[in-house]
């Protein structure tokens, strides 16, 4: 049984875990934080079919960094919209100078929910192939 219709989904990346917050559609809706879970693909994925059984439409977002671009592929391999966002586009506040993973993934789907988010260009796995090959980047 769905009983919202969206959510906006917030991911705060790194190699071994992933912390991840929710924001429901409208102003002055909750925002929750949900913990932290295994950046393994099985792991995400239970996750996202876990939150696709609660809502309809799902909006996911992480900033791009070392991780790579798996997770991307994945979101939108199960049917959901991703968004990867340069970390020096992210609006911040001017004292807000200690990062934590738990207030970077509640901002990140404030931010997303807000529309205030600026996505960056995701190369396909052929653009990537492609540059291995020539020995360029993508």
């Amino acid at each position: 049984m769905k009983q919202y219709s969206e959510a906006f989904i917030g991911f705060d990346t790194a190699k071994k875990k992933h912390a991840v917050a929710t924001a429901d559609v409208g102003r002055e809706s909750e925002i929750r934080y949900l913990g932290e879970i295994d950046s393994s693909p099985a792991a995400v994925e239970r996750m996202i079919r876990k939150l696709a059984g609660r809502y309809e439409k799902l909006h996911f977002c992480y900033e791009a960094g070392p991780t790579g671009y798996g997770l991307y592929r994945q979101v939108r391999a199960l049917g959901h919209h991703c968004t990867v966002v340069a970390p020096s586009l992210i609006p911040k506040k001017s004292g807000e100078r200690v990062k934590t993973n738990r207030r970077d993934a509640v901002t990140l789907a404030r931010l997303l929910r807000a529309g205030e988010l600026t996505s960056v260009w995701v190369p396909d796995n052929c653009t990537k192939r492609y540059a291995i090959l020539t020995g360029t980047r993508a």
